[in-house]
């Protein structure tokens, strides 16, 4: 399999860490969003990354359609149950996660990559303070416990701790301190290196 995109970003670094965590071979085509996207838009019309090319040739796009996949293919090794409570509970913390990392992405855009004239700063605190809520929520849950839901490792963790360290990484100042269990959580994460090893590294 290739996965399209670099591991800056949180939607294709959680594909790779889930790829890694699933013992599944796969090589990285790190194409970027700001210097790529002629190519990138021949993969996924839309523009955006990651996409998944399966063996075969099918490309499967959005990191929530390719990780649902890896979950059939995974079976009983999922890190998301198939149905009922459990799924819903990891469901929930996972949608946190990536409405979080969402709002970092814009919050990254109108902050630094707009241009300055061109800047809306209520926005911006607007975006800052949804990802923060995210991220609270987040660390709220990690409250006496190891683990997001279900007292293991579930595909909840492995969203939120990549969420939180993508913030860390492209706006440190604001990010530090914001969710101290959650960057627990990160680091005890990172020191495994199926998810540790797909940290960006320029």
């Amino acid at each position: 399999m290739k996965l399209v995109g670099r591991m800056l970003s949180p939607f294709v670094r959680r594909v790779a860490a889930t790829l890694n965590l699933y013992g599944m071979e796969w090589e990285s085509w790190p194409l970027s969003t700001a210097t790529d996207m002629a190519e990138i838009m021949r993969v996924n019309p839309v523009g955006r990354v990651p996409v998944l090319f399966l063996d075969g040739g099918e490309a499967l796009v959005d990191s929530a359609a390719i990780i649902d996949h890896l979950d059939e293919v995974a079976g009983d090794a999922a890190l998301t149950p198939r149905s009922g409570a459990e799924r819903r509970q990891v469901m929930q913390a996972v949608a946190i996660g990536l409405g979080a990392a969402d709002k970092t992405v814009a919050a990254l855009y109108e902050g630094q990559r707009r241009p300055e004239a061109l800047r809306w700063p209520e926005g911006l605190e607007k975006l800052l303070g949804q990802a923060a809520g995210g991220f609270r929520a987040l660390d709220s849950m990690l409250d006496g416990r190891q683990h997001l839901a279900l007292g293991r490792l579930t595909q909840a963790d492995v969203t939120a701790a990549i969420a939180y360290d993508f913030a860390c990484t492209v706006m440190p100042e604001w990010a530090a301190g914001l969710a101290p269990r959650l960057a627990e959580l990160r680091d005890r994460l990172n020191a495994d290196a199926r998810v540790g090893g797909t940290r960006f590294t320029g």
